[in-house]
C-alpha cells in the first residue's frame, strides 16, 4: 500500500492535471452567481495554478531566473488565448520578464508541447522605461517605453535592423498601438549589454534569427512586470 503525504499527493494530482489537454468550453454558462458555478470557477483556477506549478518546477525555470509570478501570469493568459482559438502556434510561449535586470537573460522561449526551454537570452526594454530596470510603461506613440501584456506574433520582414518580426498587441489601452508605434522584435548590438531600445523587445544579433524563426506566425508573447494597474485591469488575466 502506497501512502501519499499531503505535499506529494498535491504534486501528483497537479502532474495529472498538467497532462489534461486544454479544451474550449463551448457550452452555455450562466453569469456565475450560483454556488455551483463559483465552485467550478475555483476548481478551474486551481487546475491552472497546478499545471503552471508543475511545469515551472519541471523546467527548473526558477534556477534559470524566471520569476514564478511572471510564469504564472504568462501561463494563465496563454491558456485563455488558447481556449479562445487566438493562437495559430499554441506550442510556443515566449516570456519577457521585465521584473529582472536588463543585465540578465530575461527572455524565455518555451516549448509547451515537449515541455522544454528552447531559448533563454537577453532582451532590451524601452529607454524611457528605465535604465537597468524597467519601471514605467506606455502604449503611447513616441513614448520610447515598453508596453506590457500579451501579444501575438505575426510575419517577418527585413528592415533597418535586418530580419524583424511584427507583433500584435492584444490588450486595449496597454499594447494595442504596437503596430502604430512600429514595435517589433529585431536584433541589436546593445541587447546583451544592458542597452535600451525605443520600445521594442530587441534581442542580441547573435540570437535574433533563432528567436524569430522559433516564435513567428501566431505564437504567444507576454511582457511582464508587477505593475498593479496592468495586473488588475488586464481583461486577459482577469477574464
Amino acid at each position: 500500500m502506497i501512502t501519499l503525504t499531503k505535499k506529494t499527493g498535491a504534486v501528483a494530482i497537479a502532474f495529472l492535471l498538467l497532462m489534461i489537454p486544454v479544451k474550449n468550453n463551448a457550452g452555455n454558462i450562466s453569469s456565475g452567481k450560483s454556488p455551483l458555478n463559483a465552485v467550478s470557477a475555483a476548481n478551474s483556477s486551481n487546475a491552472t495554478e497546478s499545471r503552471a506549478l508543475v511545469l515551472y518546477e519541471t523546467l527548473k525555470l526558477g534556477s534559470m531566473g524566471l520569476t514564478k509570478a511572471a510564469f504564472d501570469y504568462a501561463f494563465k493568459g496563454y491558456e485563455y488565448l488558447q481556449k479562445k482559438g487566438m493562437l495559430a502556434r499554441a506550442s510556443v510561449l515566449t516570456i519577457c520578464d521585465f521584473s529582472q535586470s536588463s543585465r540578465r537573460k530575461r527572455l524565455f522561449v518555451i516549448d509547451m508541447e515537449d515541455k522544454k526551454v528552447l531559448i533563454n537570452t537577453y532582451v532590451a526594454h524601452g529607454k524611457r522605461s528605465g535604465s537597468e530596470y524597467a519601471r514605467k510603461f506606455s502604449n503611447s506613440p513616441e513614448s520610447h517605453m515598453s508596453s506590457l501584456g500579451f501579444y501575438k506574433t505575426e510575419s517577418t520582414y527585413y528592415g533597418g535592423h535586418g530580419l524583424s518580426l511584427k507583433i500584435e498587441g492584444l490588450e486595449r489601452g496597454f499594447n494595442d498601438k504596437a503596430d502604430a508605434r512600429n514595435i517589433v522584435i529585431h536584433g541589436s548590438d546593445y541587447a546583451d549589454a544592458a542597452g535600451r531600445s525605443f520600445g521594442c523587445p530587441a534581442v542580441p544579433v547573435s540570437d535574433v534569427n533563432d528567436v524569430i524563426e522559433t516564435i513567428k506566425n501566431g505564437s504567444c508573447l507576454f511582457i511582464y512586470h508587477p505593475t498593479k494597474k496592468y495586473l488588475t485591469k488586464s481583461k486577459i488575466l482577469n477574464g
